[in-house]
């Protein structure tokens, strides 16, 4: 598995998300995926499914170092004291003694994030977080970020999918050593009806659902975690790691509308910002 060295950390750059697997019902589906290869898993406190996935890593027989587990804390627990409760249980239903990556999953309105980033940075400074990133920061958050505060940030996650542009903040990302973790990269299960993809997936061999994840994993400074329950559609994620794509593939895709968001919570931030 390919993966992207950022901050001391190599992230594999195909992951496996697990948004909307609540309970116990997301064991047997990560359990599948680690069996067909995956090693990066992404799951956060708000889906409900921590304790599931840490039973899955325990039966897995893998070796902790040979994962990359991320996790977030959820925008209502951003003050200091309660991102470290927050992290303490989450650490607790994983049931390991660190994870890969520790995220803030959405930006507060009222959030000190200089003491948010700073609580973030104190638990990577003691070993319990190998790396730190945020999700769902527009571009004036992470200039505050990263230029102001300094913290090392790791990764950003965003909605992208070749339905949506963030070629902006690609290329803030870009300049400063920043990888970009694409979430939702079939646009919601949009993409695997999209006649452009279905059709350049005919010529690869390969489905519409493929062609996106592939579309992303060609770009420099991108991984991506899609999330499949389904062992033969987990398998097929995988897949696409194999898929090249050629200027024709590139230039019909860049023709796609690039200004559909689909994730819109009302919590979200002014994304078209320009100061902070």
């Amino acid at each position: 598995m390919e993966t992207i060295t950022t901050q001391g950390v190599a992230i594999p750059r195909l992951g496996f998300g697990t948004f909307r697997m609540p309970g116990a019902d997301a064991q047997p589906v990560v359990e599948s995926a680690l069996a067909l290869g995956y090693r990066h898993i992404d799951t956060a406190a708000m889906y409900e499914n921590e304790a599931a996935v840490g039973a899955a890593l325990a039966t897995s027989g893998i070796a902790r170092d040979e994962l990359f587990i991320t996790t977030k804390v959820w925008h209502d627990q951003l003050s200091p004291e309660a991102l470290h409760h927050a992290f303490d249980a989450s650490l607790r239903k994983l049931g390991l003694d660190h994870v890969d990556l520790y995220m803030i999953h959405w930006p507060s309105r009222d959030m000190d994030m200089a003491a948010t980033l700073d609580a973030l940075m104190s638990l990577r400074e003691r070993g319990l977080t190998r790396a730190i990133g945020v999700c769902n920061f527009n571009l004036p958050m992470l200039r505050r970020a990263v230029e102001e505060i300094g913290a090392p940030l790791a990764s950003v996650q965003l909605e992208y999918h070749p339905f949506l542009s963030q070629a902006p903040m690609l290329a803030y990302l870009r300049q400063k050593g920043i990888p970009l973790t694409a979430y939702a990269p079939l646009a919601q299960g949009r993409a695997a009806n999209d006649p452009t993809l279905a059709s350049l997936g005919a010529r690869h061999g390969c489905s519409a659902a493929q062609m996106a994840i592939a579309w992303l994993l060609d770009q420099p400074g991108v991984a991506v975690i899609p999330k499949a329950a389904r062992p033969e559609s987990q398998r097929a994620n995988l897949d696409a790691l194999a898929i090249r794509l050629d200027d024709e593939d590139r230039a019909a895709i860049a023709a796609l509308p690039k200004d559909q968001r689909f994730v819109r919570p009302p919590f979200a931030p002014d994304w078209d910002a320009t100061a902070f």
